[in-house]
Parts: structure tokens; C-alpha cells; sequence
């Protein structure tokens, strides 16, 4: 997945509470093999459609503000849109209020830091609404099959490492080859407590 993601920044601010629970759509995936002793998926995603922004100068919080603010108006979108998730129409906003979904992905290298919230799966490139901020770009992703651990706790930087390298030993253990850096994804928002957060790693792979 060469355009996107890691590191969560207090997201999903609504569908959450404090005892993890959501309503928030998921990105649907097929899952293609478990090590439930480890936490541990295989995954396809057949498609997703991203909606990104780069992380550097103001950092994640501004990253993140932006796209919140696009999934609640800040677009250019037709009068309704056909979703499986739903839709609040509100017409004296700018544009559509989106359903947000989960999870945020976020990647977090020197000279290529970006944040991205996934679109509803019925979205398309055609359908998704044309970001009124410069600084957004719609891309789509297809076929991105990947290894993901999950792990509750906060997306510290010694949390991620230690679960990168827990997820790195797997892949190498069970003859996969890892084709990117490490992405991370966070499903809760900041009101859940830790212990039941969900948080990921993922890995995109051969």
C-alpha cells in the first residue's frame, strides 16, 4: 500500500463509549488465515476508498481535525448518497455529513507521514464527495491483503514496537514476506479505557 498511514490521535469521537462498544461501520475484510493465540489475521481487503491528509507540520491532531471535518461537510457531494451505513442529511452544512467509519489508519515515517479515514463501503471513487480542503486527497486501495495483531492499551510508541516485532517473528515464522512498513490503525475513541481499546498493526504482505 504505497500511499498511506500510522498513530491514532483520539479519534472516533462519536459511536464510542467508554467501555469499547461502537457503532461505527468496520472496513469489511475476507479473512484468509487466524492465530487466535496471538491475536493474530490475515486479511484481504478487496477495496477501500481513502480519504488522506499528511500528518507533518501540525502533526496528528491537525490531520486529524481535517478529516473530521470533511466526513462531517467540508465536501463537495451530491444532494443523497446510497450506503449501507447511514447518512445525516443536513442541508444548510456545505455538504454531506458522512458516516464515520473504522478503523483511522495512519503511517508515521520521516518525510512521509499521512493519516486516512475509510469511506463507507459503498463508496467509489465516482461516488465519494470531492474534499473542499486542497490538502485531502481521495485515493482507492484494491486487493490489499496484509497480517494484523490486535492489542488493547494505547497506540504508545512502545506499545506498537513491541507488538511490530511480535507481528514481524509471526510472519517470518510462517514463511510470509512483508512488502511494506508497518501501518497503525485505531478503532476507539479517546473516552474508552485502554484496557478495552482495539488497536492494530498492519503489515501489508506477499
Amino acid at each position: 500500500m504505497k500511499l498511506l498511514f500510522p498513530l491514532f490521535a483520539a479519534l472516533l469521537t462519536s459511536g464510542c463509549s467508554v467501555f469499547g462498544q461502537s457503532d461505527v461501520e468496520t472496513a469489511p475484510y475476507t479473512l484468509l488465515k487466524a492465530d487466535a493465540s496471538q491475536n493474530i489475521e490475515v486479511r484481504n481487503y478487496d477495496s477501500m476508498i481513502l480519504v488522506s491528509t499528511d500528518m507533518a507540520g501540525d502533526g496528528r491532531n491537525s490531520a486529524f481535525r481535517k478529516l473530521f471535518g470533511y466526513i462531517s461537510g467540508d465536501n463537495e457531494g451530491a444532494v443523497s448518497i446510497a450506503m449501507t451505513a447511514p447518512v445525516i442529511m443536513d442541508n444548510s452544512s456545505k455538504g454531506e455529513k458522512i458516516a464515520m467509519t473504522a478503523p483511522v489508519f495512519m503511517r508515521n515515517r520521516p518525510g512521509d507521514s499521512m493519516m486516512s479515514f475509510v469511506m463507507p463501503k459503498d463508496f467509489t471513487l465516482q461516488t465519494t464527495p470531492k474534499p473542499t480542503n486542497p490538502e485531502l486527497v481521495v485515493t482507492e486501495v484494491k486487493n490489499y491483503q496484509v497480517a494484523a495483531i490486535q492489542f488493547s492499551g494505547t497506540l504508545s510508541r512502545s506499545n506498537v514496537e513491541k507488538h511490530t516485532a511480535m507481528l514481524q517473528q509471526w510472519l517470518s515464522a510462517n514463511g510470509y514476506t512483508a512488502i511494506s512498513a508497518p501501518i497503525e490503525a485505531g478503532y476507539n475513541g479517546p473516552l474508552t479505557l485502554p484496557m478495552l481499546r482495539r488497536n492494530e498493526v498492519l503489515i501489508e504482505i506477499d
